[in-house]
């Protein structure tokens, strides 16, 4: 089956790992001795890791090797990979890794045949496959593998829109108001009477006049009439705010985890996450 370097198969691998990387992972043996880093892996067409491409660097021993990621226990929290029996010798009679374009079956088998056992009873021939040897290419899932469950929620967010506006201005309008006022005119009054007291006069005690004997002034009101402004109201204009709560619901999914096991095994599973809903 070919092989494919990690990048090349998924250039976006960080993020399918939820950030993780198994690149510049350093390499210890079960003894915690450094035996050098990761710098690549290389997986199947269906993107599996077969291969751990390690820089080693033990002793004089510099060379890349290839190690059936069966073998490896990777802990990403501690950034390190532990490789289960490595020893100095099994790294010299390793081949060296060059270029991906060299990984062929002959190159794979003889990466197999430095870890693979005596009594495995395993050959190489054209119906090889990785499942047939599982302690060489099987991740051991509590260390390779992290699984995330996902569920969606309902996120409640809110933002303000415009819905109108209000402009406040003024318009005259227009009246004819009456007033009623009282006015008062003077007249003269001129009245002839008989005098009461008849009888002659002397004429040398009379005298006789002519021209203007009185002279009465005649006065009326005439009405004053202006427009004066005064302040009829006082118009307040201002926001307020009213409160109401909005109730929205939609269909949300979740994954839940189902775990198989075959024969008798005692499977525990801890739970320290609790769901909430927004």
């Amino acid at each position: 089956m070919p092989l494919h370097k990690l990048e090349h198969f998924d250039p976006n691998y960080r993020e399918t790992f939820g950030g993780d990387d198994v690149k510049a992972l350093d390499v210890y043996t079960e003894g915690e001795q450094r035996v050098g880093s990761v710098i690549d892996v290389l997986v199947d067409d269906d993107g599996r890791f077969r291969y751990l491409i390690i820089d080693t660097s033990l002793d004089s021993v510099n060379k890349q090797i290839l190690l059936p990621v069966g073998l490896s226990r990777i802990n990403y929290p501690a950034r390190s990979v532990h490789v289960d029996g490595l020893s100095r010798e099994q790294i010299e009679r390793l081949p060296e890794y060059r270029e991906i374009g060299n990984v062929d079956n002959d190159y794979e088998e003889k990466v197999r045949s430095v870890f693979r056992s005596s009594t495995s009873g395993v050959n190489y021939n054209d119906t090889y496959n990785y499942q047939k040897e599982p302690a060489l290419y099987e991740l051991n899932e509590q260390y390779h593998q992290t699984f995330r469950l996902y569920e969606e929620r309902l996120v409640a967010n809110k933002h303000r829109i415009k819905t109108g506006e209000v402009a406040v201005g003024k318009h005259i309008e227009t009246e004819t108001a009456r007033v009623t006022v009282p006015i008062q005119k003077e007249r003269v009054l001129i009245e002839r009477v008989v005098p009461t007291e008849a009888g002659s006069v002397d004429t040398n005690e009379l005298k006789f006049q002519e021209g203007e004997v009185a002279r009465i002034a005649v006065y009326e009101e005439t009405p004053e009439i202006r427009k004066e402004a005064f302040v009829r109201e006082e118009v307040r204009v201002k926001k307020v705010i009213e409160r109401d709560t909005v109730e929205a619901q939609d269909t949300i999914r979740r994954e839940e985890l189902n775990v198989d096991t075959a024969g008798e095994l005692h499977v525990q599973e801890t739970d320290s996450i609790k769901h909430e809903t927004v």
